[in-house]
């Protein structure tokens, strides 16, 4: 065999390691890890896509809320991902939310406002009437 050919099957499997297999087993530990630091009081995803709250831990066992009053058991493993907590939701005055379908140069009208329209959008309607 050629050396050169020895060479490139050497380097094309240190480059499938480096793009492939090395950032796999880093995601794998960072999933363990964060399936090992579940506690009370986290919102989890199960694997099955059930959303919950851990009420207890036993060891490897989990006791998990998923509804008001109704829980279920669970091991570390039935856990895809620990939420993180969520934020404390703004409220937003209708008045404030502007149509996001509207073009560039187009305003919303609220209630209490008219519509201005140029003297150019005036001529060009009017033109088209009959």
């Amino acid at each position: 065999m050629n050396s050169g050919f020895l060479i490139f099957m050497l380097l094309l499997v240190v480059v499938m390691y480096v793009l492939m297999i090395r950032p796999q087993r880093q995601r794998q530990r960072e999933q363990q890890t964060m399936i090992q630091r579940a506690a009370v009081g986290d919102d989890i995803l199960t694997t099955g896509g059930i959303y919950g709250t851990i009420e207890r831990v036993e060891g490897d066992d989990l006791v998990v809320e998923i509804a008001d009053g109704l829980t279920v058991h669970m091991t570390r493993r039935g856990i895809a991902a620990v939420l993180p907590p969520e934020e404390d939701e703004v409220e937003v005055d209708a008045d404030d939310v502007v149509d996001a379908d509207l073009a560039e140069d187009e305003v919303a009208v609220t209630a209490d406002e008219e519509p201005v329209t140029s003297e150019a959008d005036a001529d060009a309607t009017a033109g088209d009437r009959r």
